[in-house]
């Protein structure tokens, strides 16, 4: 769960860049650097950042340019997670001409990408400072790049929530209409030994009985900043609470200042646009 650090060497970096290259490649391979770039053409170039942000993904991006080159130079001028201003050195790389003007959109859309999540994130976690709340990530992720954005929320300072279905019981309406009640869901999950059962509620009155019948965490979905703190004092520290569902940058702080245990917000992996980063040729 959330006290579980994701690191990405927990990610297939190098099925994951196979699979980047080989789509951008494609049969043809890359006929501009082939055609206009003679074979023993080095390059020397500089990754910089042209906006404020927050890194996340240098070393993956790094391994794309090591693809093609191995024996590519490439430093790293900071770490994942560093708040970094616009014109701030990102990469030094140097290598085969070709082979790093080859792998080069793929190395920026992926830490383009990945910095955006993170920063978007921070800005997040900037909000809520000093109130106690922590900022969770969402199952609301890129179809095949979970394991990448959530470990960008990470280097933005938020905790990763679920990680997939297969790490929680989480009761929705769905569940719970499909099951009869929120008392017969969550009571065949404590049959079943499911040790955390999250259960989403949308009225005071639904706090008691998930709690009577084991839910061991709350999700409080689109409840006003008042209703939160009657949620937060009913629960009275019992199971963590969970304030959720359309949070944006401008009204987070008041959902933290409620006194809720977490805060979840899809829009961090969902909605964050890429930030600019460029890599330009310099002098060898």
């Amino acid at each position: 769960m959330d006290d579980q650090a994701f690191r990405l060497t927990d990610f297939d970096t190098d099925a994951f860049v196979t699979a980047v290259l080989a789509e951008d490649l494609g049969p043809g391979g890359d006929v501009t650097s082939a055609s206009v770039i003679p074979d023993d053409a080095r390059f020397s170039g500089v990754m910089a950042a042209r906006e404020p942000m927050v890194t996340a993904g240098l070393a993956l991006a790094a391994a794309f340019f090591h693809r093609l080159d191995p024996a590519a130079r490439i430093e790293l001028a900071v770490e994942d997670g560093t708040s970094c201003h616009a014109g701030s050195v990102l990469m030094r790389v140097e290598g085969q001409a070709r082979a790093l003007l080859t792998a080069e959109r793929s190395a920026l859309n992926t830490l383009q990408h990945l910095s955006g999540i993170a920063t978007l994130t921070r800005a997040y976690v900037d909000a809520i400072a000093g109130t106690g709340a922590a900022l969770l990530d969402t199952r609301k992720t890129t179809p095949g790049l979970r394991l990448l954005e959530k470990y960008a929320t990470r280097m933005g300072g938020a905790r990763n929530h679920r990680m997939g279905l297969w790490d929680a019981a989480f009761f929705k309406d769905n569940h719970v209409a499909v099951a009869g009640s929120v008392e017969r869901a969550v009571s065949r999950a404590v049959a079943a030994g499911v040790g955390r059962i999250i259960v989403e509620v949308d009225r005071i009155d639904q706090i008691a009985p998930a709690l009577a019948a084991g839910a061991t965490w709350l999700l409080l979905d689109n409840m006003t900043p008042p209703m939160l703190r009657e949620a937060v004092a009913l629960v009275d520290g019992r199971v963590p609470t969970e304030g959720s569902g359309g949070v944006r940058l401008d009204t987070i702080r008041a959902i933290a200042e409620t006194g809720v245990t977490y805060i979840s917000v899809g829009r961090i992996t969902q909605s964050a646009p890429a930030v600019d980063i460029g890599l330009d040729f310099a002098s060898i």
